[in-house]
């Protein structure tokens, strides 16, 4: 078995000077293959920026960038930027052909030297992306989630190694948007394929990825399985990723029954049950927002907010006086 890892980064730099410098500090990393690898952060934290250093679109300041061993060359040094085992895809579609059927998009990436083997993968990839039903349609016929499995497709009929793709579910709607997801993960378990997506929502990727590498300001925080990395969250910053959750100072913090020396507390949504039989009544519910199965209650005390979720629709009324009970929290 060989040492060499699959794809590193090794002291790999990029800054864009300015009155506030954007880009990628010096910056070390390992992505394991066959699993889907999301890179987080907020706007301006750098995600692109390490996206397009590993696919080879960029050039690095410093360092170097490694797959299987054989050094990523970015454009300065290659002619057509990007590795040959690879693929990226965006939010946007301009390079489809949007007068041509989406059958002939995604078959006009193999060679025609072998006309039964590029139907054949053509078939296979409108099925893994349940698109049969759209084969025939013009691309330009289509919505912008269509439109997206059509690149997402075009990108894996040839069977790259490593897809890239950047925000790439941003135009999809949220009906189709689970579909897909659920697909590229199914993709991933039937072909080995790595996967490495840069995403700003965090229910996107809860759901699907492997590894989460967390971005803040040009520089890697934390990095593990999202599930672990939701439940313990080891800085601030990871947890405003991943949820919606309540942030408190220590004075805050106290109106919850906490008392802590932490200088910052979190409390996730659905760590906080309301009371209706309680000694004092402090917090009043100033706003309900329905969510289908569950509302999310906005409760007021003084100057201070806090989310809380409720799986009773209907159960509480803006106005009411309630209590809170907090099951969990987290201190920073």
């Amino acid at each position: 078995m060989s040492d060499t890892p699959f794809f590193q980064a090794i002291a790999v730099s990029k800054i864009y000077p300015g009155k506030q410098q954007s880009g990628l500090k010096k910056t070390d990393l390992s992505i394991e293959p066959g699993k889907i690898t999301a890179i987080i952060g907020e706007s301006g934290s750098g995600k692109s920026t390490l996206l397009k250093l590993l696919y080879g679109l960029l050039s690095p300041d410093e360092g170097k960038v490694y797959f299987k061993g054989e050094r990523i060359w970015g454009p300065e040094e290659k002619l057509i930027p990007g590795h040959d085992a690879m693929k990226m895809v965006t939010q946007h579609t301009d390079d489809l052909n949007l007068f041509a059927k989406v059958w002939d998009n995604i078959a006009a990436m193999l060679p025609a030297t072998d006309l039964k083997a590029k139907q054949e993968k053509t078939e296979r990839v409108l099925k893994q992306l349940n698109m049969f039903s759209m084969a025939d349609k013009r691309v330009a016929d289509l919505s912008g989630g269509e439109k997206q499995r059509v690149a997402i497709a075009r990108a894996i009929v040839t069977q790259p190694e490593v897809l890239f793709l950047d925000e790439p579910f941003n135009q999809v709607d949220t009906s189709f948007r689970e579909g897909l997801q659920h697909d590229i993960r199914q993709i991933v378990k039937e072909t080995g394929i790595t996967v490495i997506m840069v995403s700003h929502d965090p229910a996107e990727v809860l759901s699907m990825a492997d590894e989460l590498i967390v971005l803040n300001k040009g520089e890697i925080v934390e990095t593990g399985n999202p599930k672990t990395m939701y439940k313990h969250p080891q800085n601030l910053y990871t947890a405003k990723l991943l949820t919606n959750c309540n942030i408190f100072n220590a004075a805050e913090a106290h109106f919850s029954g906490i008392n802590t020396g932490a200088q910052y507390v979190v409390i996730y949504p659905e760590h906080v049950k309301i009371k209706l039989i309680a000694p004092a009544k402090n917090w009043v519910v100033k706003q309900v927002l329905f969510k289908g199965f569950y509302e999310e209650l906005i409760l007021q005390q003084g100057n201070t907010e806090m989310r809380v979720l409720s799986e009773e629709p209907g159960k509480h009324a803006e106005g009411e006086h309630v209590a809170v009970r907090v099951d969990k929290w987290l201190e920073y």
